[in-house]
């Protein structure tokens, strides 16, 4: 059992049975006759058995409602340990008039959310039941929500320490180079420093790169800001438009030498990204990444990394596509349900589509790989529309 918010195994749905708890076993039997017909209830004769069945079937149970007056605990000492341990669960109390004041206090002090009194009115019954019951779904709702926002954080926080380690390690390399290259005596003046090159124009290439990657990892950790802050409050301030995130990844990726011409975008079935834009930003930028590994590894005549925009009814693509050596059956099967890759001795982590499905899973979307050995790969991102954007 997960007390602590997402229901393990089972929707938030699931989660509607009431645990009634009397020491009276006509009570309990007359209860489930009454109200069996809307509600699940689980029937528990005293407290121990209550906290038993919270333990084993608290997935199931979104109201605990209790008698106040039962032998060796009373009702309201089983709410507060309910209330510390199973706070999903909503609490009512019941309580015959003369313990109307323990019930207040109760109330009062946090144990339970509302109280009925004995003899219990249908009517209102049904509607504290339905009450209580709908809250417990919003807490777990809400509690969900927060528990995959922290996960998406987390897991991307991870991802893009090695996406940027690996265009810093670049940058560091240069830099290391030119230290080694530099000739402090051969200039002859303080004020110029001499570095030796290979060829022609190799020091200014190397500076060139270097900006390149520094750009890039800035845009990156930038993205990852904007996808933090954007998780616990909605930031308008960039387009939604795919055409305009693809243009900026066109733009803003570190391509080697005439690499960026290889590219081939054709953006003219544009729409609106349905939220979470900045980690779309992120898994384009390690589909394209992948593209260009896989045609630098065998290149063809003619490399090419198509970038398509598609839409259908309700549902939206972004393709990736290269003309380069495939993916073999085997390990096509495997990319993007576990971390597996092919490049662990050149950095890869076997981490990229498979964080990439579950973004895209994350926003109701999903991703297809589709690979033939020698005639290229394709990765589509499915994005499901709202209504209201499927006119824009």
């Amino acid at each position: 059992m997960n007390h602590s918010g997402e229901t393990s195994g089972q929707s938030v749905r699931d989660v509607r049975a009431v645990l009634l708890v009397d020491d009276e076993p006509q009570a309990l039997k007359w209860f489930e006759r009454c109200y069996g017909d809307e509600f699940p209830v689980i029937k528990a004769q005293g407290a121990a058995e209550a906290l038993a069945l919270l333990e084993s079937r608290g997935d199931e149970i979104a109201v605990l409602l209790t008698d106040y007056r039962m032998p060796v605990q009373d009702g309201v000492s089983l709410l507060t340990i309910a209330r510390q341990r199973f706070a999903h669960v909503s609490r009512v109390l019941m309580s015959a008039y003369a313990d109307k004041h323990v019930a207040m206090a109760a109330v009062n002090q946090g144990q339970v959310s509302q109280i009925l009194e004995k003899p219990l009115d249908e009517a209102q019954t049904r509607r504290t039941l339905r009450e209580a019951r709908d809250a417990c779904l919003q807490r777990l709702r809400e509690q969900a929500l927060l528990q995959r926002r922290d996960d998406s954080l987390r897991e991307t926080l991870g991802f893009l320490a090695h996406e940027v380690g690996t265009p810093l390690a670049t940058v560091s390399g240069y830099l290391q180079a030119m230290r080694e290259r530099h000739q402090s005596a051969a200039c002859g003046s303080a004020q110029v420093a001499c570095v030796a090159q290979r060829r022609p124009g190799e020091l200014q290439s190397m500076l060139d790169a270097a900006q390149r990657r520094t750009d890039f990892a800035q845009s990156l950790v930038a993205s990852f800001v904007r996808t933090a802050r954007d998780a616990y409050r909605a930031d308008h301030s960039a387009s939604l438009q795919a055409a305009d995130l693809v243009r900026e990844v066109c733009e803003g990726y570190p391509f080697e030498g005439g690499e960026s011409g290889w590219l081939a975008p054709d953006l003219s079935q544009d729409f609106r990204l349905p939220g979470q834009r900045d980690l779309v930003y992120l898994v384009l930028c390690t589909l394209v990444k992948n593209a260009l590994l896989a045609l630098r590894a065998a290149p063809p005549a003619r490399p090419s990394v198509r970038l398509v925009l598609g839409r259908m009814g309700s549902v939206a693509t972004i393709e990736v596509a290269d003309n380069g050596p495939g993916i073999a059956p085997q390990v096509l099967a495997r990319l993007t349900h576990e971390p597996f890759t092919t490049r662990a001795d050149s950095g890869g982590s076997g981490m990229g589509l498979v964080f990439c499905r579950r973004v895209m899973v994350s926003m109701g979307g999903d991703i297809q790989v589709h690979s033939v050995p020698g005639e290229g790969t394709t990765v589509r991102l499915l994005f499901t529309l709202r209504e209201e954007q499927q006119d824009t």
